[in-house]
């Protein structure tokens, strides 16, 4: 078994409850990982035997360009996409962060993990 993890994606997106938000936008990160039976890509050395960093960022990148009010709800789209492309044999954990969010108080980030 081995962990995948691609971490500190970062993203411009326009996901919150107030109306400003969706004009304004903010900053996101994403750490996606991926646990599952990475042996025959140890052996083989090919691309096609393991998870393509690359298509993890551009699953990523497609569902945060989509607006939501909930940061929950893009976690949960991130992780079908990612679910849809490898249907079989891996546990996911997405964490999506979001940025100075406008709440009250000062506060760096708040954070949203998904595991499934």
């Amino acid at each position: 078994m081995g962990l995948i993890e691609v971490k500190g994606i970062k993203l411009f997106a326009y996901h919150g409850c107030l109306a400003e938000e969706g004009s304004i936008g903010g900053h996101y990160r994403v750490d996606v990982g991926v646990h599952g039976d990475l042996g025959r890509a140890q052996h083989s050395d090919k691309l096609a035997d393991t998870i393509d960093y690359g298509r993890i960022t551009a699953i990523v990148a497609r569902e945060m360009a989509v607006r939501s009010k909930l940061i929950e709800h893009v976690a949960g789209r991130i992780l079908a996409g990612l679910r849809e492309e490898w249907p079989h044999g891996f546990t996911w954990r997405i964490t999506l962060v979001k940025e100075h969010p406008p709440i009250a108080g000062s506060v760096d980030e708040v954070a949203y993990t998904l595991e499934g």
